[in-house]
């Protein structure tokens, strides 16, 4: 799991030679401004979804983690929480699906949180078990871009 600020994003270029392509596309203004939806870059191997959401009680929903994919997200606007875990520490909720492209795992009593707001972006790798949209200080509408990088 990583965290920082939009400025420091060049430090993981090398990750993969597609996150590289991600930041690079956040430094494109204009994709701030797109209606929600899906969009493209790669076919399934590195698209993004714009999203518009209100922010949620922390113990409401499940974590979830990816097999397929890295996340890269990244906030417009807004304020949220996210409760994070390794994969390694938790009781699964749900098996693997393949439509949903994630196991969902039970919130358990410890857990680190992120704060996610304005500028700043987060990835979860295939071990870090992630719920986004969770209330940080007060509800909050969020603006956001999800990156999905086929692993």
């Amino acid at each position: 799991m990583i965290l920082d600020i939009i400025e420091n994003a060049h430090l993981y270029y090398n990750i993969s030679k597609n996150v590289a392509r991600c930041v690079k596309i956040l430094n494109d203004k204009n994709i701030l401004n797109q209606p929600d939806g899906k969009y493209e870059i790669d076919g399934e191997k590195l698209y993004y979804l714009v999203v518009r959401y209100t922010t949620k009680p922390v113990y409401a929903g499940e974590l979830e983690a990816h097999r397929k994919y890295i996340d890269l997200q990244f906030v417009i606007s807004g304020e949220e929480t996210i409760p994070y875990a390794n994969t390694s520490t938790l009781k699964i909720s749900q098996r693997y699906s393949k439509k949903v492209e994630a196991t969902m795992y039970q919130i358990p009593k410890a857990f680190s949180k992120l704060r996610l707001y304005k500028g700043v972006f987060c990835i979860f790798f295939p071990q870090d078990a992630h719920l986004p949209g969770r209330i940080s200080q007060k509800k909050s509408h969020i603006h956001k871009i999800v990156f999905k990088i086929a692993i």
